[in-house]
């Protein structure tokens, strides 16, 4: 008996299946890339609007301002207000400061991922805008009530969307 034996296809068709396997890592890196310019860019311009908004002068309002290290204080005064529409555009204004801060801080920095770490991060930087606001800026004053609400609204953004998009843009590559 004469024994036959086949060789196997070691050699797979070239029909235009999956691309090769370099360039299957070459467009996710792309793409990761191009998201990281883009939420550095958008950290940048966040950072300009909140030096306009936070460190402008405002002599009118020197009269006005006062320090506030208790919590809660300045809250209860624009919940005090007769105008509601003030109160939220006070309280709803430093939420809305620092969403982008949860949102941008963990595309833009991974190693700063983590609930713990963006709020942290949020916190020191904004003690340090109103520290930079009551010592350095005419007609402003440190209030502990801006950093609590602009850390909130960073939580708030770091749950809706900068938990999310940070792991869609440092997602960890399965070893094969």
């Amino acid at each position: 008996m004469a024994r036959v034996t086949s060789r196997l296809r070691t050699t797979k068709p070239t029909g235009g299946s999956k691309p090769p396997r370099g360039a299957r890592r070459l467009l996710p890196s792309l793409a990761r890339l191009l998201a990281m310019v883009c939420a550095f860019a958008f950290m940048v311009a966040f950072a300009v609007v909140l030096a306009r908004l936070t460190l402008e002068p405002s002599p009118a309002s020197e009269a006005l301002t006062h320090t506030n290290l208790r919590p809660g204080r300045s809250l209860r005064a624009y919940l005090d207000q007769p105008a509601l529409r003030d109160a939220v555009k006070q309280i709803g204004g430093n939420l809305l400061l620092g969403v982008p801060f949860g949102i941008l801080v963990p595309v833009v920095a991974p190693r700063a991922r983590g609930i713990l770490r963006v709020v942290l991060l949020t916190a020191t930087v904004m003690l340090m805008v109103e520290f930079a606001q009551g010592a350095l800026v005419t007609g402003r004053a440190f209030d502990i009530d801006d950093v609590i609400l602009n850390t909130t609204g960073a939580l708030v953004g770091y749950l809706l969307l900068g938990r999310r998009l940070s792991r869609a843009v440092h997602a960890r590559e399965s070893k094969k």
